[in-house]
């Protein structure tokens, strides 16, 4: 072996050879589609989450997807505050508003009391319901590209897109889902790439 040439590593160890990972193939450029943009900023995630709106197939890095989750976040916090403000709006108003109801029985006389739904509280509707809808809007407009990115970072971390439906169990489904979101990159999720 010459000197100026550097030893090439196996991608698994064998007994008294050092370890290197093989390495994973990501995009050169934000505008390549086809591969996962690692190092992805914010802008990026976002224009990359919206090109490929449909696309289940291929890989995408943890920072196209967590960028993505604060970007959602982001879009649904005023229809969130619209709709706790009106809740806390009519729950206090509600319970401001409660009347009791003497019951005289025969043999004894009970308190009840009366109080009026949030919906019938006057300032409280309208934020209820406007933020319940823009929410069920936003739903609506996100749902496919939210599973499709959903199913292509399982894919950068090796798992197959179905391992979505995870978050179906009860109570530990969306943890566990959580947790494969987290896992670093895999070069073996390179087999979900499209072969053009």
């Amino acid at each position: 072996m010459s000197s100026n040439t550097t030893p090439e590593y196996p991608a698994t160890p064998t007994y008294g050879q050092p370890y290197a990972p093989a390495p994973i193939r990501g995009a050169a450029s934000p505008e390549d589609l086809t591969l996962p943009l690692y190092g992805a900023t914010f802008p990026q995630a976002v224009k990359r989450y919206l090109r490929k709106y449909t696309t289940f197939t291929g890989r995408a890095s943890r920072s196209e997807y967590w960028w993505v989750t604060l970007f959602i976040f982001l879009v649904t916090l005023i229809p969130n505050i619209l709709f706790f403000t009106g809740v806390g709006i009519g729950a206090v108003s509600a319970a401001a508003q409660r009347e009791p109801v003497v019951f005289d029985g025969i043999t004894s006389s009970k308190t009840y009391y009366t109080q009026p739904g949030i919906l019938e509280i006057p300032g409280a509707a309208p934020l209820i319901l406007t933020g319940v809808v823009l929410l069920g809007l936003i739903w609506l407009a996100t749902i496919v590209p939210n599973l499709a990115l959903a199913w292509r970072r399982l894919h950068d971390a090796n798992f197959p897109g179905p391992f979505y439906f995870l978050s179906l169990i009860p109570s530990i489904g969306g943890l566990i889902l959580f947790v494969l979101f987290l896992l670093p990159s895999k070069p073996e999720g390179q087999r979900f790439d499209l072969v053009r």
